[in-house]
């Protein structure tokens, strides 16, 4: 499905980068929540794994947050598709457990926005799904 996007490039690189992951670095919830919409998918594609709207979004969020101490998504490699309001970016995650135990990941994820906010996201993880 298409989607109206009220975004420009810089714009959706800002929402995908900087606002979400930014929040979801620094575990804020209600933030990273914020960035969907009410009726938004969440599919890790990898896993065959769909957390529906924004309700099973949270819970995802809060699993996640709750199962390590330090979250670092960086080294962000952008694609964007301005006009039907898409981005994609390959993007390497390190994820600290209370243990120490350190997870790297070197994902990819797909988003269509509609109006300013996610409503679909893919990821393509290229380890174990760490978003249960």
């Amino acid at each position: 499905m298409q989607y109206k996007s009220d975004l420009n490039r810089e714009q959706l690189v800002e929402l995908a980068t900087k606002t979400y992951f930014g929040n979801v670095d620094a575990k804020n919830l209600e933030e990273t929540l914020a960035c969907f919409h009410d009726t938004a998918l969440f599919t890790i594609q990898t896993e065959h794994t769909v957390h529906e709207g924004k309700e099973g979004i949270r819970r995802m969020f809060e699993t996640f947050f709750d199962s390590y101490e330090k979250i670092v998504h960086k080294d962000f490699e952008c694609t964007v598709d301005e006009k039907n309001g898409r981005i994609a970016a390959s993007f390497n995650a390190v994820l600290v457990d209370a243990e120490g135990n350190e997870t790297v990941l070197r994902n990819t994820n797909f988003w269509r926005i509609r109006g300013s906010k996610f409503q679909e996201v893919y990821v393509y993880m290229s380890g174990p799904n760490v978003l249960v």
